[in-house]
C-alpha cells in the first residue's frame, strides 16, 4: 500500500500490480482508483488498467470503469490502451464481456457510464 504513494513512477506500476487481486478490498480499492488515474506517469495508468484487466472480476473492472468516468481525455486514453494490452497479451483475460454487463446495472451512474465506454472499446475483443 505504501508504494501506491511513492514518488518513484516504478513503484506505483509494482503496487498497482500487486494491490490488483484485491479489488474488492475497499483501502485497495481506494489506493488502485488513485494509480488509475494518477497524474505524474501514464506508466502508471496504463499498467494498472492492464493488472486490474487481466484480474476481471467485477470489482476490478468496476474500478476501471469508475476511472473511466472520472479521467480525462488523455488518462482516457491510456486507461483505454492498458485494457487494450490485457486482451492481447498472451495469457488472454477472464471474460471481461460478463463483468461489463453485470456494470450496466450498477447503482452509480459513472460506474454504468465507464462500464459502456469499455464495452465500447473492446467491443468485438472481450466486452
Amino acid at each position: 500500500m505504501a508504494e501506491a504513494s511513492s514518488p518513484s513512477w516504478a513503484q506505483r506500476v509494482r503496487a498497482g500490480r500487486d494491490l490488483a487481486s484485491c479489488a474488492d478490498v475497499p483501502e485497495a480499492a481506494e489506493a488502485l482508483v488513485g494509480l488509475l488515474l494518477d497524474v505524474e506517469d501514464t506508466a502508471v495508468t496504463r499498467q494498472t488498467a492492464e493488472a486490474l484487466a487481466r484480474v476481471g472480476t467485477v470489482g476490478a473492472i468496476r474500478l476501471i470503469a469508475f476511472a473511466v468516468a472520472e479521467a480525462d481525455d488523455n488518462q482516457a486514453d491510456w486507461l483505454q490502451t492498458g485494457i487494450h494490452d490485457a486482451l492481447v497479451g498472451p495469457d488472454g483475460v477472464p471474460d471481461i464481456a460478463a463483468a461489463c454487463g453485470k456494470l450496466a446495472l450498477d447503482a452509480e451512474e459513472a460506474v454504468r457510464r465507464g462500464a459502456a465506454d469499455i464495452s465500447a472499446w473492446t467491443d468485438g475483443t472481450g466486452c
